[in-house]
């Protein structure tokens, strides 16, 4: 006997998992891994390993976009290395100058830090959402370089202005997480 389940693929595209009923309980399980796997490649059947790594490398072992609200709290809590946010840097190709109105902070507060220093907990937490935004970005767009494009090009979506413009903020930021997810899901106005 089979049975279908349908499952959101997280990309807005259903697949469908067959299995046999009477097939032991951890076969079920690797079909489901399997189906998985293969919707967060968006229907490729390949996963692309550069979309599911950490922005911020360091300690994170998955995506920020991926990280439970726990993950993230522990994470800010920790505090951000120099080094984590060169590596949001480098992948996000932004320069000290973008990155520090991103931020909200003086240029001179992030190039000051060295290797290993941490940042508080406040710089922290928005280092955490940007890299949080752009680990979302890549994964649905499947391509850093075009998501890195992307974010400063204006938008009629948001009224005009460019993702990067509205990066400075909570809501800012809330508000193109969201045009992101319209994108995933292909409601994109």
């Amino acid at each position: 006997m089979k049975k279908n389940n349908s499952k959101n693929s997280g990309s807005g595209k259903k697949i469908s998992v067959s299995y046999a009923a009477e097939e032991a309980h951890d076969n079920v399980s690797v079909v489901a891994e399997s189906a998985a796997a293969y919707s967060l490649s968006a229907g490729k059947g390949y996963i692309n390993q550069t979309h599911l790594t950490a922005i911020l490398g360091g300690a994170a072992d998955k995506p920020e976009n991926r990280m439970t609200a726990f993950e993230k709290i522990k994470r800010i809590d920790e505090g951000i290395s120099k080094k984590e946010l060169e590596s949001l840097k480098e992948k996000a190709t932004l320069d000290y100058n973008q990155l520090s109105k991103v931020l909200s902070v003086a240029r001179a507060t992030l190039i000051n830090k060295k290797g290993k220093e941490k940042f508080d907990r406040v710089l922290s937490e928005r280092i955490v959402s940007v890299a949080d935004i752009y680990s979302y970005g890549y994964e649905v767009f499947e391509d850093a370089e075009k998501f890195n494009r992307w974010v400063f090009r204006p938008n009629q979506a948001l009224g005009g202005m460019a993702p990067y413009d509205l990066l400075d903020s909570q809501y800012g930021r809330e508000e193109v997480k969201n045009l992101i997810g319209r994108i995933d899901y292909g409601v994109y106005s």
